[in-house]
C-alpha cells in the first residue's frame, strides 16, 4: 500500500537543531492537544492502511489525521522519505501556530527520533514548543534525552532540572521513571536515568 505514497517521495527534513533557549522555572502543563499520537483509524495492518489510504484521497473531517497516521505509519515501517513528505504535506495545512501544527511537529519528532535523526528530532521539538504562552510537561525530560543523545550533556543536565523543579517528588526518583513515561522504551528510559544520575551528582542552581 506505501506504493501509493510514491508521489510523496523526496526527503523533507526538520531544519537541524539550533540552540535552546533557557529553560523555564517550571513546567506544569499537561498538553494533552500537542503531546499524544495522531490517529484517525485505530490499528495498524494492511486493511488500517487501505482504510487510511482512502480518507485520505476522499478528503473531509478527517483526511488531515488520515495524512499524519499516514506518516507515522511509513516511518515506522522504515519508509523514512514518504513519511517526511508525509508529514510536510499535513504540516502545510496547518495554520502556523496551532495546536494542530505543534501536534504533527510533536509527532514527527518522534519519529525522527525512532528512525535516529536525532538532531532534527530536536529541532522539531524546539518547534513545537516554540512561542508558547504555556509551559508543557513533556519539554524538560524530551529536551534532556535528545541533548544526552546528541552528547551535550551539560544541557541535558540544565532540562531535567526543570522537571525536578516542578515536581520533585517524581522526576528525582529513578524508579519512578516508567510510570511516567509509560509510552517510552526502555532504552529510552534507562538514557533518561542517565541524565537523572548527572543531575543528582551535580545539581544546576537556579535561576
Amino acid at each position: 500500500m506505501f506504493v501509493l505514497f510514491a508521489m510523496f517521495a523526496g526527503h523533507c527534513s526538520i531544519a537541524a537543531a539550533q540552540a535552546l533557549p533557557r529553560p523555564a522555572e517550571f513546567y506544569f502543563d499537561e498538553d494533552a492537544s500537542v503531546a499524544a499520537p495522531i490517529v484517525a483509524i485505530a490499528g495498524e495492518d494492511e486493511a488500517t492502511i487501505e482504510q487510511l489510504v482512502r480518507l485520505m484521497e476522499r478528503g473531509g473531517r478527517h483526511a488531515d489525521q488520515a495524512v499524519a497516521q499516514l506518516a507515522h505509519l511509513s516511518m515506522a515501517s522504515g519508509r523514512t522519505d514518504t513519511g517526511l513528505a508525509l508529514y510536510a504535506r499535513a504540516r502545510g495545512k496547518a495554520a502556523e501556530g496551532s495546536l494542530r501544527l505543534r501536534a504533527l511537529l510533536w509527532n514527527q519528532g518522534w519519529d525522527l527520533y525512532r528512525a535516529g535523526q536525532v538532531d532534527a528530532a530536536l529541532s522539531a521539538w524546539m518547534q513545537a514548543y516554540a512561542n508558547r504562552i504555556v509551559h508543557p510537561s513533556w519539554v524538560p525530560p524530551t529536551f534532556a534525552l535528545a541533548l544526552w543523545k546528541l552528547d551535550r550533556r551539560d544541557e541535558a543536565v540544565a532540562w531535567y532540572a526543570a522537571a525536578v523543579r516542578t515536581y520533585p517528588d517524581r522526576w528525582s526518583n529513578p524508579a519512578a521513571l516508567p510510570g511516567l513515561l509509560p509510552d517510552w522504551s526502555e532504552a529510552d528510559r534507562t538514557s533518561l536515568a542517565e541524565v537523572l544520575a548527572a543531575w543528582r551528582q551535580d545539581p544546576p542552581a537556579w535561576p
